[in-house]
């Protein structure tokens, strides 16, 4: 791991370094699929850390003078990129693209299980679902392993159910972790003359958020996933004729998922171990699912409601099911399959910082744009504005603040649940008061229904108390109010409405984004030009009374002289 100092007081960014972890196309393997789990853990930590991680890079083989230039570059942090590769060739970054739907894929004919088929974790809920579609779908026979056996919860019913197909199907005893037990029994059934024809290994637990951070239990989670598809692999290599080597992997591993860095890590690896028996000319597919309805863990507790709000509902069994031999159809080797609403999605996957991860997603770039809401949604939304602003133009200037205030508190306790605005602190951070990245959105959404502005998903971040936001939001709704502050533009009205929204723009802009692109300096000379002449001293005292004005104030003097100037923009 390397630290990246910044330009500003914000603390350095960690950034973690691998070799081999990822693969970049062409001849260019992953070599490492114990370092992939890297890259898995990485990705929760960018979720729940997002101000502290810098991002995760897979180096080349040979680290030359070049590769080490490459190297600072990304960790100068130039732009937004947190997955990167660096090879001889140039710097890759990481995208999630949509499968395929070309002809050739189309026209692949359907994947059907001949012979037996051997299910890990085969009593599970997911292993069932699994069962049953290959029951139905011409396997002759099922051999669903489980470390209870016929004494697993679900087995007898499962095997019950399936007495009436043609599949025959049998339960056994036998931990994956278990090599010599797991070589044992497929040797027992090839001397048995029903060798297996394809894997599917689906056991594993979940990780409950805020678990495992101790490294036994860490570690005991990543193995639920790892030690058997290792030993899966190990006696399912080139001499095996297999149709199909199936590893049920989770988004967990493709995006993160915040308090399961072990589960996480775990997927990953099932990820790159597929990738890596392909370029070995073996089958394989890691499926990472989402959410599974009817028996997944979204159906615990109030899993599926959070799930929802979250933007990912769980899908249904048959249509998980469809997925499944569509995949193998396409002999696809690592596929994420999850139904995501990406207009409550990406807001708040997004809200803490960018992720360039989705970038290339249609549905994500309209999400992000906005600007969905019905023409009823949108004339609500400027009558509540337009009352707001009435009532707070007939209160004393010193009462517009507690006004804005209490619209603020009460927002923040309707999103986190709660009955009254008087369990929410005006002065404590709103990482205290329990907001994660989807309650980020909710708070901008409403916020933004309340008071007509166009705010945006990271606000909690850039404000991080009610009272700042409060503050910065009295700034926006009445601009020239005494928020301004002396020796500002508190008479500047914008006339053009295309300066108005540039300005209110720009005023969303963090501070720290604006030292991290080099503009702060470019903005000090167009707020004073003489700065530019000026000794070094008054230069670094214009920087230190910057550090004090809010991004408004620092936009209105640059866009200010702009108009002084004759410029239009």
């Amino acid at each position: 791991g390397a630290l990246a100092p910044r330009g500003d007081d914000a603390p350095a960014r960690l950034w973690c370094a691998t070799r081999g972890a990822v693969a970049t196309g062409g001849a260019d393997r992953l070599e490492s699929a114990i370092q992939a789990q890297v890259w898995g853990y990485g990705r929760v930590v960018a979720l729940e850390q997002p101000e502290r991680w810098g991002g995760l890079v897979d180096l080349p083989e040979t680290v030359d003078e070049r590769a080490l230039d490459r190297l600072a570059a990304v960790l100068a942090g130039a732009d937004d990129e947190d997955q990167v590769a660096i090879r001889a060739t140039g710097v890759f970054v990481r995208r999630l693209v949509p499968a395929p739907r070309d002809a050739a894929t189309a026209a692949a004919e359907p994947w059907t299980p001949r012979g037996t088929v051997l299910v890990t974790g085969g009593t599970g809920a997911l292993g069932r679902h699994v069962a049953r579609w290959l029951a139905h779908n011409g396997a002759e026979r099922l051999v669903l392993l489980s470390r209870r056996g016929p004494d697993a919860p679900g087995a007898a019913e499962i095997v019950a159910e399936l007495s009436g197909t043609d599949t025959a199907v049998t339960v056994e005893a036998c931990d994956v972790a278990d090599r010599d037990a797991l070589a044992a029994l497929v040797e027992k059934l090839a001397v048995d003359g029903t060798p297996v024809r394809a894997v599917v290994h689906s056991a594993g637990i979940s990780q409950e958020p805020g678990t495992g951070t101790e490294l036994p239990e860490f570690a005991g989670i990543v193995a639920a996933k790892t030690t058997g598809a290792v030993h899966l692999d190990a006696l399912f290599g080139a001499d095996a004729e297999l149709d199909a080597f199936v590893l049920f992997s989770s988004i967990a591993g493709v995006w993160g998922s915040g308090g399961q860095g072990a589960y996480a890590a775990g997927n990953a690896f099932l990820d790159a171990l597929a990738e890596q028996r392909r370029a070995r000319g073996l089958t394989a597919t890691s499926v990472a699912w989402g959410p599974w309805a009817e028996g997944g863990m979204a159906a615990e507790g109030d899993a599926e409601e959070q799930l929802r709000r979250r933007g990912l509902p769980p899908m249904a069994p048959e249509l998980n099911m469809v997925a499944f031999q569509r995949v193998l159809s396409r002999q696809e080797t690592a596929v994420t399959v999850a139904d995501v609403d990406w207009e409550r999605f990406a807001p708040a996957f997004t809200a803490a910082r960018p992720r360039p991860l989705i970038d290339d997603l249609p549905q994500v770039a309209k999400a992000l744009r906005g600007g969905g809401e019905g023409e009823s949604a949108g004339t609500a939304t400027a009558d509540g504005a337009s009352a707001l602003r009435e009532r707070l133009a007939g209160l004393a200037v010193a009462d517009r603040k507690d006004a804005v205030l209490e619209v603020v508190r009460t927002h923040v306790a309707t999103a986190l649940g709660h009955a009254s605005a008087d369990e929410v602190g005006a002065g404590r951070a709103f990482s205290e008061l329990g907001f994660d990245s989807l309650t980020a959105v909710e708070l901008r959404t409403r916020l933004g229904a309340a008071t007509g502005l166009k705010l945006p998903a990271s606000l909690v971040y850039d404000y991080p108390t009610p009272a700042a936001l409060a503050e910065h939001l009295l700034t926006e709704l009445i601009p020239d109010g005494p928020g301004h502050g002396p020796g500002h533009a508190a008479a500047h009205v914008d006339t053009d409405p295309q300066d108005a929204e540039l300005r209110r723009t720009l005023a969303t802009i963090p501070m720290g984004r604006i030292r991290e692109a080099g503009l702060l300096d470019t903005l000090l000379r167009l707020a004073d030009p003489q700065a530019a002449s000026s000794e070094p001293s008054r230069v670094e005292d214009e920087a230190e009374s910057i550090d004090e004005m809010d991004v408004q104030h620092l936009i209105d003097m640059a866009l200010d002289l702009d108009s002084l100037d004759g410029n239009d923009s």
